[in-house]
């Protein structure tokens, strides 16, 4: 070869390099962020569908990558370019034998009482090498590229390849609801995603030949970069605390909005892609949005948000906006103070593994350590505090202008629960502000406070003070009841309150999981067995129990969901009744007396529990031998849909006699979950009838509620007596897809709620 053809090959070969580099990137990223939603979703069922799930997953995902970046920092001590890339590709091809992905079964099924080790050891044995591995080509390639073009000017700046690769798992999460979800089954996506992998192979065997082409044709070994000066501890802390503030809000949005939804990607992916766009606007040479405008509006929207957090106001879809906003912001206000602090380019896998560090931090925090610390989710609001203190510092002493801003804020702050509490004991001033309610009133007052902080907005220890005082008093007016009792575990947040209704003879205790009220019990004597709210006599599911318990002396009864164990009043002495409970905190609860007593004095004998997610444990269960199974299972008021796919309708059925009824409960606020459920009644021949019942306006608060259920049963002739009802009918035809443990569209659920049935 003439030394004018071997010059000419390394200038094509320089030209396609940088190209070559992005493409690897932007794959491998995609990959690796396809690839959460897809395994979480693998795993979902088996842990009854709670949030706590995702969030879970999310510490296995950043710790498997911090693994990642550190491997990527550990192999720069190999100085041979490459000597590394065989390394990689090497390691590449090994955790290609753990491909398609699959979950592991090697642990068995999870425990309810401690499901976290299980499901973080589960997700290592399943998934962990080949995500570790991939995770390590960002940094890896990133690292290899700055030394590779060391003599360009693009390889002064190598960092702007990380916005290249976070703009690859910002697209690829936003494809997973809106396109992988709604038209692949998970064998599909299992399919695809190793083609994908083997796609990124190859792009890592192309990058590996320009490095050998180098060493082939006698160009230099890329040379290792100049050694920079090394990073402080201080500074080492500083990054690490910018890093872990963006991902334990992360987490903290993310259960804060599936809670009363569902545990579903369209909900998970919203604040992981704006988590990852904030990477791609912050490490640009040129970000789309200047810092001093993050400041700006993440000021504004931290104190709508505190102002809000605690309270209801029922609009849903404004919450969401302004939650993610402020995430956002907040996250983008974190991420482009580490940007302007990233170390040269020697540091890169350094300042990488920092970061990874962190964010291993901020999602452990979130997602293992504040669960076992705090009664109720006061993580989110806390690090939302917290994170005002990365805003830039002013130094020199305050003006007296912010000096008494930041005491009329406070005192405004301050005052608001105070009044409050005034206003909610004292009937005199309640009738001042009926018209306008006690919440709206807190608001107003609140914002006073909040235009306050937004002046002071750049004195951050005034601002962040203000901020902490308007978190507490949102929370204390927009905390409900006066709370008796409150426990957390792996499935959410549980609490009872003791509330005063004349019109069930007085007391009543109330039982919240999450946002939603799931059971209340009258303790008068008069009413204290009388099954209430969605269980009551006059609702489909009340009228399912006494329906079935017609039919005969004895009925062998099953209800997945326990709850308050309202249900548990309909047993008579001859009937078998069983509850399905995942959680063991709402087993505790519902049989403690001092809280709800339909279990141990209603009740006409014993009642079991068996514990454990419901597929799993019903399907050690006798077929053919239930009279009536009722499916009530909620987390908040998000519906477990693992319990509404073709193949769990189907184990429902076989569990029924011939004439056997089973009940779904699909009371939802912001899904359509009954035409998915239809269409799979029908798709295996069963009869349906549904309902509707709204309750009576007349009726005492905790009477009663508003129920949609659906009723099905392996022949017609077990619903003959349904039917004769005018109340339950035969809906219309759907052309709705039915959901399978292959396919489910919560996206589409969620649409056609928004728009009405279809």
């Amino acid at each position: 070869m003439t030394d004018t053809t071997m010059t000419t090959t390394l200038r094509k070969g320089e030209a396609i390099t940088p190209a070559l580099f992005a493409v690897a990137i932007f794959t491998s990223a995609s990959l690796v962020f396809v690839v959460q939603p897809m395994v979480t979703k693998l795993v979902l069922p088996m842990l009854g569908g709670s949030p706590s799930v995702w969030n879970t997953s999310m510490v296995f995902f950043q710790t498997a990558l911090l693994i990642g970046y550190g491997y990527a920092h550990l192999l720069q001590r190999v100085r041979s370019l490459k000597w590394q890339a065989a390394i990689h590709l090497t390691l590449l091809l090994a955790a290609a034998l753990f491909l398609p992905l699959q979950i592991s079964g090697l642990l068995g099924d999870p425990d309810p009482s401690a499901p976290t080790a299980w499901l973080l050891a589960t997700l290592a044995l399943s998934v962990g090498a080949p995500f570790a591995v991939l995770s390590a080509t960002a940094p890896l390639l990133q690292a290899w590229y700055a030394r590779v073009r060391a003599g360009h000017a693009d390889g002064q700046n190598p960092y702007v390849l990380y916005a290249a690769s976070n703009l690859g798992s910002f697209l690829a999460l936003l494809a997973y609801p809106a396109l992988i979800e709604p038209l692949m089954s998970l064998s599909g996506q299992r399919t695809i995603w190793t083609g994908g992998y083997g796609l990124f192979l190859l792009l890592v065997v192309g990058l590996a030949v320009v490095v050998w082409r180098r060493r082939v044709q006698n160009a230099p070994e890329p040379a290792p970069l100049a050694v920079s000066a090394p990073i402080s501890w201080r500074e080492k802390g500083i990054l690490v605390l910018l890093a872990a503030a963006p991902s334990s809000l992360m987490l903290g949005v993310t259960a804060h909005l599936s809670t009363d939804v569902a545990s579903a990607p369209f909900l998970w992916v919203a604040p992981l892609a704006l988590y990852l766009l904030t990477f791609v606007i912050a490490f640009q040479t040129r970000p789309w949005i200047p810092l001093h405008i993050t400041l700006m509006l993440q000021a504004t929207l931290i104190i709508m948000i505190t102002a809000l957090v605690g309270m209801a106001t029922g609009q849903w879809l404004l919450l969401l906006v302004l939650h993610l906003a402020c995430f956002f912001f907040t996250t983008l206000m974190c991420h482009q103070q580490m940007a302007a602090r990233r170390p040269a380019p020697d540091r890169l896998t350094e300042f990488y593994l920092l970061m990874s560090f962190g964010g291993v931090v901020g999602g452990a925090f979130t997602a293992l350590i504040a669960p076992a610390v705090f009664e109720t989710v006061l993580e989110y609001p806390l690090v939302l505090v917290l994170a005002c203190l990365a805003r830039p510092w002013l130094g020199g002493r305050p003006a007296k202008r912010d000096i008494w801003l930041m005491t009329a804020a406070l005192s405004i702050a301050v005052f608001v629960p105070l009044m409050f509490e005034m206003m909610r004991y004292s009937p005199s001033m309640r009738g001042v502000f009926t018209d306008f309610g006690l919440t709206k009133t807190a608001q107003l007052i609140l914002g006073v406070a909040a235009v306050c902080a937004f002046l002071i907005r750049d004195r951050v220890v005034m601002f962040t003070a203000i901020v902490a005082v308007m978190t507490l008093s949102a929370q204390h007016v927009g905390r409900g009841y006066d709370w008796n009792l409150s426990d957390r575990s792996f499935f959410g947040v549980m609490r009872v309150a003791i509330t005063r209704d004349d019109a069930m003879g007085g007391d009543v205790h109330v039982l919240m999981h999450g946002t939603t009220l799931h059971g209340a019990q009258a303790r008068a004597p008069g009413f204290a067995c009388s099954p209430t709210m969605y269980y009551a006599t006059s609702t489909p599911l009340g009228q399912a129990a006494q329906r079935i318990q017609a039919r005969s002396a004895a009925a062998k009864i099953g209800i997945v969901g326990q709850g308050s164990g309202a249900m548990a009043a309909y047993k008579r002495a001859a009937d078998e009744m069983t509850f399905f409970e995942i959680d063991p905190m709402v087993d505790r609860v519902s049989r403690d007396p001092a809280w709800f007593t339909f279990i141990s004095d209603c009740a006409d004998g014993p009642i079991r529990t068996v514990l454990g997610d419901a597929r799993l444990t019903m399907a050690r269960e006798a077929p053919g031998t239930y009279d009536l199974l009722v499916i009530d299972a909620f987390s908040s008021d998000a519906v477990p849909t693992h319990l509404l796919t073709v193949e769990a309708i189907e184990g429902y059925l076989k569990l029924l006699k011939p004439d056997g009824v089973v009940v779904l409960h699909l009371s939802n606020r912001n899904l359509e979950i009954t035409m998915p459920a239809v269409a799979a009644a029908r798709q295996l021949g069963a009869a349906d009838l549904h309902q509707i019942y709204v309750e009576r306006p007349d009726a005492p608060e905790m009477a009663e509620a508003s129920t949609e259920a659906l009723a099905l049963s392996p022949t017609s002739e077990g619903l003959a007596d349904f039917k004769a009802d005018g109340r339950w009918r035969k809906l219309a035809p759907t052309e709705v897809r039915p959901w399978t443990d292959d396919y489910v569209n919560l996206f589409g659920a969620l649409i056609r709620q928004m728009r009405g049935r279809g």
